[in-house]
């Protein structure tokens, strides 16, 4: 879910100002994800700018409220019929991040597996908890991620399990480090152990 859109369905339910849009956001998402007032803000000078929401005059409090526009609501409704690509979620930082290690020399692959399974496992086990805690039906929107949170935190579970499996089925050997190459112009250590030597000679002979 983007903060764009959103922010664009918080709208949906009238005019709003930034505060009561943070509230919105985080309500919606079971507060599993937190904005802070500048992303409010930011996004809707965006939104603005593209002819998504416009500004209407300042409350007497000095808040000034948006509401959507009718390109807003096309766009989110464009949002919502549109399904979520694969190509278009953010890289698997954690694949990434254990494939890089089976290459950098020094690093312990098992270690990492090992530390992120216990910290997956801990996040579980607070989703659970907070799953507990929820009432339906006036919680559902909150149920529905906190469910989704636990099936991705249950899948890199057993996704790191096989990573494990994998590593003792096929050990790889630790990356080298590579061997420190002289810097240009600077004469390699037997040139230098050979002229030593040479001075040496030269001084007996005399």
């Amino acid at each position: 879910m983007s903060v764009k859109h959103g922010i664009l369905a918080a709208l949906e339910h009238g005019p709003r100002y930034g505060y009561q849009l943070r509230v919105a956001f985080e309500e919606s998402t079971g507060a599993t994800w937190p904005l802070n007032i500048g992303q409010v803000y930011t996004t809707l000078s965006r939104l603005e700018r593209d002819g998504l929401v416009r500004s209407l005059p300042e409350s007497e409090g000095g808040q000034r409220p948006f509401e959507i526009t009718d390109a807003g609501h096309a766009e989110l409704a464009t949002w919502f019929a549109t399904p979520v690509a694969r190509a278009d979620r953010p890289r698997d930082e954690l694949a990434i991040k254990l494939s890089l290690a089976l290459t950098t020399p020094g690093v312990d692959v098992t270690t990492v597996v090992q530390t992120q399974r216990t910290a997956t496992m801990r996040a579980l086990q607070e989703y659970t908890r907070l799953k507990s805690r929820a009432e339906p039906p006036r919680d559902l929107p909150w149920l529905l991620v906190l469910d989704a949170l636990i099936f991705q935190a249950e899948a890199e579970a057993r996704w790191l399990d096989h990573c494990e499996s994998s590593l003792l089925r096929y050990p790889v050997a630790p990356p080298s480090v590579p061997a420190v190459q002289p810097t240009h112009g600077s004469p390699p250590q037997d040139a230098l152990a050979g002229d030593r030597s040479d001075k040496h000679d030269e001084r007996s002979l005399a």
